[in-house]
């Protein structure tokens, strides 16, 4: 299984990004696939998932106003699009995978990671 991420950058306040994750190596619509972001010092927290066999989605509070989860499955593709970003937004973003449906609720409960994709929001 290999999960590989791209789209971070450095950003202003109130901008947009769009991450993407490449998925490989398993069957799309068995798995559930999200993003999860750690700042240095904490743990990773879930950010958004999509569960790819019925699309039922999952964000995280701070980010559910925001943040818009998708897929393209031709492209065997995650995107997490990222509007009005703010400076609390600033971390490492980790793609995941898993099986199970929930896994967005800890990262313990996930299966495969994406090697990270850093996000700076200046204010």
């Amino acid at each position: 299984v290999q999960l590989v991420e791209s789209g971070g950058g450095l950003v202003q306040a109130g901008g947009s990004l769009r991450l993407s994750c490449v998925a490989s190596g398993f069957r799309f619509a068995d798995y559930t696939v999200g993003f999860f972001r750690q700042l240095p010092g904490k743990e990773r927290e879930g950010v958004s998932s999509i569960d790819l066999s019925n699309g039922r989605t999952i964000y995280s509070k701070a980010t559910k106003d925001r943040f818009v989860i998708s897929s393209e499955p031709a492209k065997s593709t995650v995107y997490l699009q990222m509007n009005n970003l703010e400076p609390e937004d600033t971390a490492v973003y980790y793609c995941a995978a898993d099986r199970g449906s929930s896994m967005i609720y800890d990262p313990n409960w996930v299966g495969y990671w994406g090697q990270g994709t850093q996000v700076i929001v200046s204010s």
